[in-house]
């Protein structure tokens, strides 16, 4: 495709978008549900009913995070030694997750935009990863493991995007950082109780049936996921249109309503007509979406301490038992910390500073971690690391808001920028050496620098969607419409 072909379905794509006060495909009042009362009482009946739920998305996010990262707490038990693995093989098994990851997360979110069934599409992805997961306890040798670790994140691939879009099909924009942050606080959960569960299949499973303790690890929890995967099968819900089983007709009508009232315009037959290449080509030729992937790609690689957080703990000199325990701590207060700054951002409307305060927060736990070995302040600086997440999860809310619409579209950026922000966790993968700690001075330094490059090309995306609200804003007042879409900034 040429470059100006590629500018002009750009530039369309953004008129389109900032053109949204024209309310075009919107139709009907308050008094098909009876009145703004009525409305009003259905739509709190109706997303208590659709909270409930979402809520085992949480559950399904704990136990993804878990199967992803249980690698780094088995490497504490013997998991290396076992296996034979020399000099990068760690690594290597932990960033060879993500190629299959990376790989596999548009197809599988165009695929669910396409069959609109996510209550069964993402359990039965969840319960091949949770048979990978078993596997992996039975590997041998640095093979086994490397092929095990790929295909979990082949798999894995399908849940957080989909997730991701699943929620931007229910909720509006005011309501979707609350629900993104409680979802991704599964992540920070995880990080904090997956590290007691470890620690308790670690120093209790040892030997039993003649099975290592790491082994075990892997075995128990992804057997938990299998597990898991069944019940949601007869919870999570499935996309307005096709939720006829727990919602009556009108409580349908009502859910499509809001989302065509939230950005001016009706798209769910732009997706049952088979429009999915058509958001293919409109996601991968508009340079919000390829801008909002390289700012999350710094911030990823930012945060990659995330996946040797034990390994740091470690730093502070305790044994393995207690290295694993104060693991927790810090992720506990980082979920308060996400959940708390999300959801004034939805309240007041605003993403950039809830997004970059937290990650200055940040910065300041690099620089304390990278100037003392005092274990006190190290092992503040790990809190201060953690509650970097808070940003991380206003910057999903602020993905899905400033990609609204098409739905096909939104399904492909929310995959696109998710997985080219993992080759920030391949690299990340190699930026915590051994040979560099138990300072990790080198590593901070890396940190610190991407995490700079993230907050300044934020504040470029914050100046550019305020220029389009102005634009929108110019466009109504010369030919009298009224306020319609304003993205959020």
């Amino acid at each position: 495709m040429s470059l100006e072909r590629t500018k002009s379905v750009t530039s369309k794509a953004e008129d389109a978008e900032i053109g949204f006060s024209k309310g075009k495909g919107i139709s009907g009042t308050d008094e098909d549900f009876g009145g703004a009362e009525e409305r009003k009482k259905m739509e709190r009946k109706l997303l208590l009913k659709l909270d409930a739920r979402m809520s085992i998305l949480i559950v399904i996010y704990i136990l993804n995070y878990i199967d992803r990262n249980n690698a780094s707490a088995a490497r504490l038990r013997g998991f290396e030694s076992d296996l034979h693995l020399v000099r990068q093989q760690f690594p290597t098994i932990l960033s060879i997750l993500y190629v299959g990851y990376i790989l596999m997360q548009i197809p599988s979110n165009m695929l669910l935009n396409y069959t609109g069934r996510p209550s069964i599409y993402l359990p039965c992805c969840m319960m091949i990863w949770g048979t990978i997961s078993c596997l992996t306890g039975v590997t041998t040798n640095f093979v086994g493991a490397l092929l095990t670790r790929f295909f979990l994140g082949f798999v894995e691939a399908a849940f957080f995007p989909g997730a991701l879009f699943l929620l931007s099909k229910w909720y509006t924009r005011r309501e979707l950082g609350v629900r993104t942050a409680l979802l991704s606080c599964g992540s920070l959960i995880s990080n904090a109780f997956g590290s007691l569960i470890a620690s308790g299949i670690l120093d209790g499973m040892q030997g039993k049936l003649g099975h290592s303790a790491w082994r075990w690890l892997f075995y128990i929890e992804g057997a938990l996921t299998i597990f898991a995967a069944v019940c949601a099968i007869f919870i999570l819900p499935d996309f307005p249109a096709t939720s006829h089983t727990w919602l009556s007709p009108l409580e349908v009508k009502l859910a499509e309503r809001r989302m065509e009232e939230d950005v001016g315009v009706g798209d769910e037959s732009e997706t049952e007509s088979g429009g999915q290449m058509h958001g293919l080509l409109q996601a991968v030729t508009d340079w919000k979406v390829w801008w909002l992937a390289m700012a999350l790609t710094s911030m990823v690689i930012f945060l990659s301490f995330n996946a040797y957080f034990p390994t740091l703990t470690a730093t502070l000199g305790y044994d393995r038992t207690v290295t694993l325990l104060l693991c927790a701590p810090p992720w506990v207060f980082a979920t308060l910390v996400a959940f708390g700054v999300t959801r004034h951002s939805d309240k007041v409307g605003e993403r950039f500073y809830h997004i970059t305060v937290p990650l200055v927060v940040g910065l300041v736990g690099c620089i304390i971690a990278l100037a003392t070995m005092n274990t006190a302040a190290r092992y503040i600086s790990l809190f201060l690391l953690a509650q970097s997440y808070a940003g991380f999860i206003t910057f999903l809310a602020w993905i899905s808001n400033s990609i609204p619409r098409p739905p096909s579209k939104r399904a492909v950026a929310l995959a696109l920028i998710n997985a080219f922000s993992q080759l920030g966790n391949v690299s990340g993968s190699y930026i915590w050496p051994t040979a560099w700690g138990p300072s990790f001075r080198n590593s901070y330094a890396i940190c610190i620098s991407t995490n700079g490059l993230c907050i300044v090309m934020c504040y470029i995306f914050k100046r550019h969607l305020e220029s389009l609200n102005k634009k929108a804003a110019e466009r109504e007042q010369e030919q009298g419409l009224p306020e319609g879409f304003r993205y959020i900034s």
